[in-house]
């Protein structure tokens, strides 16, 4: 079990450290009067700093190093 965690963990340290974030658009109401209604599309914008990807895959790492082997 641990070292499918630290598996896992490597993994996404991994896909971290490479996309340090992506963006989406979503559509969000400007005025709502009645039946008139408008939007816009507003792009948002999701980031987190590479650091903590490796962090992730350092951990991941320890975790598969120090698993015990079982038989």
């Amino acid at each position: 079990m641990n070292r499918t965690i630290g598996i896992v963990l490597i993994i996404i340290g991994a896909v971290m450290i490479i996309w340090t974030g992506f963006t989406y658009t979503k559509k969000e109401k400007i005025v709502d009067a009645g039946p008139i209604q408008i939007s816009a599309d507003r792009q948002k914008t999701v980031n987190w700093p590479p650091y903590l990807g490796g962090i992730l895959l350092v951990g991941g790492i320890v975790i598969v190093v120090t698993a015990k082997k079982t038989s």
